[in-house]
């Protein structure tokens, strides 16, 4: 680090930060008494309208993991599929987060779609899927992305979810959470914020 640096004057960024508007997004409607048992289901129509209203990439996701340390990593990645095991996403086992996920079996997801003012968040234990099921999502990508992978290296892994939210701001900080946990033979859903007042659920199969 330079003399310069070190003595650099953050106070012009600062003042900028301080002037920045959030939630500016248009967040849709949102029947809180039609909400799904099944947390797939949600994420699935969520998607859909994210894709149909035009958002950017939104099956892109920030991937975050921990290091050896116990300290947080994260980056950006592809959701590749969504199914009854898990939420699965692949890299190469020789990169950071391979090496943290073999060290650490356990991760978070985090969706953002800016113009909706919609977040959607998935925590869970990591599995590593079959040597098959890695060597043909490798097999799905470009001649180009392949050739840069090492035999062996590329993996499927998938989360699997204990708990998932769905949120939905406003510009009046009454925020809205679906939060699905993980329960004996299905999901138990909770509404909080926003108009959790008019519509709850505690509970379902």
């Amino acid at each position: 680090m330079t003399h310069d640096e070190q003595h650099l004057d953050t106070t012009p960024l600062n003042e900028w930060l301080k002037g920045r508007h959030a939630l500016t997004g248009l967040a849709p409607d949102w029947d809180l008494g039609a909400i799904p048992d099944d947390p797939r289901t949600l994420f699935a129509t969520w998607l859909r309208a994210a894709a149909a209203d035009r958002v950017p990439e939104p099956h892109t996701v920030t991937l975050a993991t921990v290091d050896a340390d116990g300290l947080p990593d994260a980056r950006t990645l592809i959701l590749k599929r969504i199914d009854e095991r898990g939420w699965a996403f692949a890299s190469t086992r020789s990169s950071r987060k391979g090496a943290q996920l073999a060290a650490s079996p356990a991760a978070a997801l985090n969706f953002w779609w800016q113009p909706q003012v919609r977040a959607v968040r998935v925590r869970g234990r990591v599995e590593e899927a079959t040597r098959e099921e890695s060597a043909a999502d490798l097999a799905a990508r470009s001649p180009a992305a392949r050739a840069e992978v090492a035999d062996g290296d590329w993996v499927l892994w998938r989360i699997v979810p204990t708990r998932i939210e769905f949120w939905q701001g406003s510009r009046d900080r009454r925020h809205t959470r679906v939060i699905f946990d993980a329960a004996a033979g299905g999901w138990s859903r909770t509404i909080v914020g926003g108009r959790a007042d008019l519509t709850s659920e505690d509970g379902a199969t």
